[in-house]
């Protein structure tokens, strides 16, 4: 009996998150490459990708995506999958009133333009809070329904990114339901980022399968476990019939007071799944998983 085939995705860098807090974060096109090239060693086949500016701010330039794009394709084929949520500095906010930040809807809009298979598709109105800032990702149906509508006109696939069972039940599966999505969908669920994200899931296996259970008709699915839950997330997915999710964009530990590097956590979750008697994809088994790629758009294409 062949052995079940996960999809380990790899998040390298995120938004968020510096090199102070961890110096393995990699946050320039040309160290993104190296790093995503080294998880696609151990066994990664997708990449959720981040772009930062040379002062390694947030933005969704798609300059610099195409940049890292070309990069991590000349050395191997690995799913790429570009953020349209951008992150909370650099490009992506500016100040509404003093103390109220916004992100960009306009930035967010330029993930889709560099060429990746797959986009995030946060489909979602958050309130965020860091430090003594707030933000407002604003994402209103009729803003989701333009994303959506984006990636199919550029065949790209969307990953849908959801924080609670409203954001399955609502605008997700409201617009997988008009055809913007040719399916399977691809959820992320991601859990345990309420301390810092308004109307966010903690995570407990409970809750977890509660939130599968909500899925869309035939969704592939992976959970984002934030922090200290990143490992337990993962191998209660598995469990559940879902696939991996790592890396420091979720998550910059090993262990308690142990900083990790990504191909850390992917060698790890790649043990785990093999012990589970099951096999990390390849990025062409990923793709017939996901049912990529997606025709009908127009992307441009890379040297390989």
């Amino acid at each position: 009996m062949a052995k079940r085939k996960v999809i380990v995705t790899i998040a390298p860098t995120g938004g968020m998150a510096f090199k102070t807090q961890n110096p393995h974060l990699p946050t320039q096109p040309a160290e993104i490459a190296d790093d995503v090239y080294r998880c696609y060693n151990a066994g990664a086949s997708v990449v959720a990708l981040h772009a930062r500016r040379p002062d390694d701010q947030a933005t969704c330039d798609a300059g610099i995506y195409l940049d890292m794009n070309q990069r991590i394709r000349e050395r191997c084929d690995i799913v790429l999958n570009n953020s349209t949520g951008g992150g909370v500095h650099g490009d992506m906010v500016r100040e509404s009133y003093p103390g109220m930040w916004e992100i960009v809807w306009e930035e967010r809009l330029k993930g889709m333009d560099a060429g990746a298979e797959m986009c995030t598709l946060d489909a979602t109105t958050l309130n965020l809070a860091f430090g003594d800032h707030e933000y407002l990702m604003n994402t209103p149906l009729t803003k989701a329904r333009e994303l959506a509508a984006g990636m199919k006109a550029r065949g790209i696939k969307p990953e849908w990114e959801v924080f609670s069972p409203t954001h399955i039940l609502q605008d997700t599966t409201t617009l997988i339901n008009e055809g913007l999505d040719d399916g399977p969908p691809f959820v992320n669920l991601v859990m345990n980022v309420h301390r810092n994200f308004q109307n966010a899931m903690p995570f407990s296996p409970r809750y977890l399968q509660m939130m599968v259970d909500m899925l869309p008709k035939d969704s592939v699915f992976c959970v984002s476990g934030i922090g200290p839950s990143q490992l337990e997330a993962n191998i209660s997915a598995l469990l559940l019939g879902g696939h991996a999710r790592v890396g420091l964009e979720d998550n910059l530990y090993y262990r308690h007071g142990e900083l990790a590097t990504n191909v850390q956590l992917v060698e790890r979750i790649v043990r785990i799944i093999r012990e589970m008697d099951m096999e990390p994809a390849t990025p062409a088994e990923a793709r017939e998983i996901m049912g990529l790629p997606r025709r009908g758009g127009v992307r441009p294409r890379f040297a390989c």
